[in-house]
């Protein structure tokens, strides 16, 4: 088990007066069997009304509303969660589960494409390609590695509204990308998959203790072979102890950490920074 304290600071500055916004944040992380949510919050400065509920996915959302001139808006979500690695399935089912109708009924909106990640046709024969005689379990890891070895990782080449078959096109993307991509292609064979939005902290099993260190927003997966399995296609490796979850979704837009309208304003500029101490 590992305890993470993350603090997530978003700060907009605008180039005009705003007089009024109202926000969404999706910045909470969920309670859950592997990770046990110690303290959490989000503040927005300046608010004048907030409140929280639960989404359609599960997801905690905190809602808030400005209504008195600003020039800037700062969201920070601190959180200390204790985390543990997710053991595999005990007994994984087969492709006669998967295959089953109640089964397809039952995993719709995690076998259904949507417009951000309809598969391009190559996409689609990649993945089948690297089911081969595999076990569901053995095709998943698969397919989410072999997407990610045809996908350079850029930062900035990408945005939050790229689409899969873009970012497959140019070969190029971020996490969110490579998620959606690996979403996509396990779905286009018939395994559920859905779109995990967190934290991660790049050096847990290294770092010292107490240290904060430059963590970051990260996309990864779950796939569903009888139980739900995470796997970070971007690093190549299971979600364990150091992928904190906040939000799952059918893709990004299900899980945005932050969403919001403002008035006046004109241009904005937003920045983004994230602490991860690993405390135990």
């Amino acid at each position: 088990m590992t305890r993470l304290h993350i603090v997530h600071r978003t700060t907009f500055s605008y180039a005009r007066t705003v007089t009024a916004s109202y926000n969404e944040a999706r910045m909470r992380p969920l309670q859950l069997p592997r990770q046990n949510v110690l303290a959490a919050r989000v503040t927005a400065t300046p608010a004048t009304h907030q409140s929280t509920y639960t989404d359609y996915w599960g997801t905690e959302v905190t809602a808030f509303e400005v209504l008195t001139p600003h020039e800037g808006l700062v969201v920070l979500a601190e959180s200390r969660v204790d985390v543990s690695p997710t053991p595999p399935p005990a007994e994984p089912v087969g492709w006669d589960v998967l295959r089953d109708p109640a089964t397809a009924d039952r995993m719709c909106e995690q076998l259904d494409a949507t417009p951000v990640t309809e598969p391009a046709p190559d996409l689609v024969e990649l993945a089948h390609d690297l089911v081969g005689g595999r076990t569901p379990s053995e095709a998943a890891t698969a397919i989410l590695t072999g997407v990610r070895d045809e996908v350079e990782y850029v930062p900035g080449v990408t945005g939050v509204h790229t689409r899969a078959s873009e970012a497959w096109q140019a070969r190029t993307g971020v996490c969110q990308d490579i998620a959606h991509l690996g979403a996509a292609a396990l779905r286009a064979v018939g395994i559920p998959a859905r779109y995990v939005s967190g934290y991660l902290h790049p050096l847990a099993a290294a770092s010292e203790p107490g240290v904060p260190v430059s963590g970051e927003s990260h996309a990864w997966v779950e796939y569903w072979v009888g139980d739900w399995v995470g796997f970070d296609p971007t690093n190549r490796t299971p979600a364990d102890d150091h992928h904190v979850v906040v939000a799952r979704g059918r893709e990004y837009g299900d899980v945005a950490p932050l969403k919001g309208v403002y008035s006046g304003g004109g241009r904005s500029e937003q920045s983004v920074e994230v602490r991860i101490t690993r405390e135990a």
